[in-house]
């Protein structure tokens, strides 16, 4: 009987977690939550994968949902309670900004994001730099957002949020940024009117609101800040961006 008891014992195989090396009891590791086996990429998969990033109830339509009717609110619940139900935030901010390029491209509707003449600066590196501006909306999105984050910390220091929290905050609002935007634009495009040129004010005030009501909803003057930062991040940003152009310019003509 005892040498049975052993041979079953030894019969079991012990599995540990590819990703953590602990011993795995059930499906997935109780210590890292890493499948036991990955499960095989085909057409199935595939479809699971694009049905996950659309779901109403954890994906980008369920994200949309939250930023518009409670932004601030949805945003401090992803920092401090659940992270599974929004979108990762920097993978909304590019998605956002990737619908409002295909927007733009398919519809040819007139760039209203960032409405700056440039004939005066046609062929300088000025000109060029707002050109990548204009042509990279996620990128010059998380830029900026690195820069209003720092007047954020410091105008609302009290609350204890670090850098990098604020940060998260700013990629969805700037992301629901750009879909006002893309929005804007395909009603411009449909209707005939012009309207897409009213979207900075649009998109400015949603963000402001999105900023006070994550700090401290309240209070009036939590979303009087949240515009002065908005802004105070907006211009640090153009103005980093024309001394850099400055600055190469002179480079350039000093070496000939």
């Amino acid at each position: 009987m005892t040498l049975k008891i052993f041979e079953v014992e030894n019969s079991f195989k012990v599995e540990y977690c590819k990703k953590c090396n602990t011993e795995i009891t059930g499906n997935y590791c109780a210590n890292c939550g890493f499948p036991r086996e990955l499960i095989r990429i085909d057409k199935r998969y595939l479809l699971d994968e694009i049905g996950s990033v659309l779901y109403f109830d954890k994906g980008i339509l369920y994200t949309i949902k939250q930023l518009i009717i409670r932004p601030g609110k949805a945003v401090h619940q992803f920092i401090r309670e659940d992270r599974r139900r929004l979108v990762k935030p920097i993978i909304f901010l590019i998605i956002c900004s990737l619908l409002y390029t295909i927007a733009q491209n398919i519809l040819a509707f007139e760039d209203g994001y960032i409405n700056i003449s440039l004939e005066e600066m046609e062929g300088t590196i000025t000109g060029k730099m707002f050109n990548w501006v204009g042509e990279n909306y996620g990128y010059a999105n998380i830029i900026m957002a690195l820069f209003t984050a720092f007047w954020i910390k410091i105008f609302f220091s009290k609350y204890g949020y670090n850098y990098y929290e604020i940060f998260i905050l700013l990629c969805f609002t700037m992301g629901m940024s750009m879909l006002i935007f893309a929005l804007l634009g395909i009603a411009d495009s449909i209707f005939g009117h012009r309207i897409l040129n009213k979207g900075s004010s649009i998109a400015i005030v949603y963000s402001a609101w999105a900023i006070g009501q994550f700090f401290d909803a309240k209070k009036k003057r939590s979303y009087l800040k949240g515009l002065v930062c908005y802004l105070l991040g907006m211009i640090s940003f153009f103005t980093i961006l024309i001394i850099l152009a400055i600055g190469i310019t002179t480079v350039m003509e000093s070496m000939g």
